[in-house]
């Protein structure tokens, strides 16, 4: 799994014009949950572009201050308008503790439904995975190769990992669609045959 490093600083204050005043710094107000006590702390909001705008999975490593530790972003409220992030929630790992994450889907092989003409469509880009730190995949592979025109690959079709995949098991994942010009093929190769018949 990728880990991203983010540094920290003790916060003194935990009010709201503290607040405001480190995100006017370009700082963003975080806290650590998951330990014997929460910690309270701000990084650089620059820190945080590999961790929210890059569709990887990760891993955090929180140095505060020169204490180490290993966590998961759990959580990152952002300003409506603005989309200035106002505050992270970071999870502490712990080797025993299953943790949930957003993993993303990473589609392998080449669709027989494409080769014939549909449109290969992905429902779910991310799945929500729930296993211990070690067992956290980093992608979900799914091998299309064998997808037909008008099928789906559901949850429930990949195979057992150690992992447990929390989205439903119905949910399409990915779909082979027929395209119009692929029905407008279909319906004349059914009318040639159905004229060959007649005579």
């Amino acid at each position: 799994m990728k880990v991203v490093e983010i540094i920290g600083y003790k916060r003194a204050n935990l009010g709201k014009t503290e607040a405001k005043a480190l995100r006017a710094e370009g700082n963003a107000p975080c806290v650590l949950y998951g330990g014997k006590e929460q910690i309270h702390f701000y990084s650089p909001m620059i820190l945080f572009r590999d961790l929210l705008y890059k569709p990887d999975a990760a891993f955090v490593k929180l140095n505060i201050e020169g204490d180490e530790y290993d966590a998961i972003l759990q959580d990152a409220s952002f300003h409506p308008t603005s989309e200035v992030l106002l505050h992270a929630d970071f999870l502490l790992l712990r080797d025993d503790r299953p943790i949930r994450m957003q993993i993303p889907v990473k589609v392998v092989g080449n669709s027989i439904g494409v080769q014939k003409g549909g449109r290969l469509v992905v429902k779910l880009r991310k799945l929500t995975i729930k296993a211990l730190p070690k067992d956290m995949p980093e992608f979900v592979e799914v091998d299309i190769t064998s997808l037909e025109v008008g099928k789906s690959i559901k949850v429930k079709d990949l195979p057992k990992q150690k992992y447990e995949i929390i989205n439903s098991p119905s949910n399409p994942i990915i779909s082979v669609e027929v395209t119009r010009a692929l029905r407008q093929a279909e319906q004349e190769a059914a009318k040639e045959a159905k004229g060959g018949k007649k005579k």
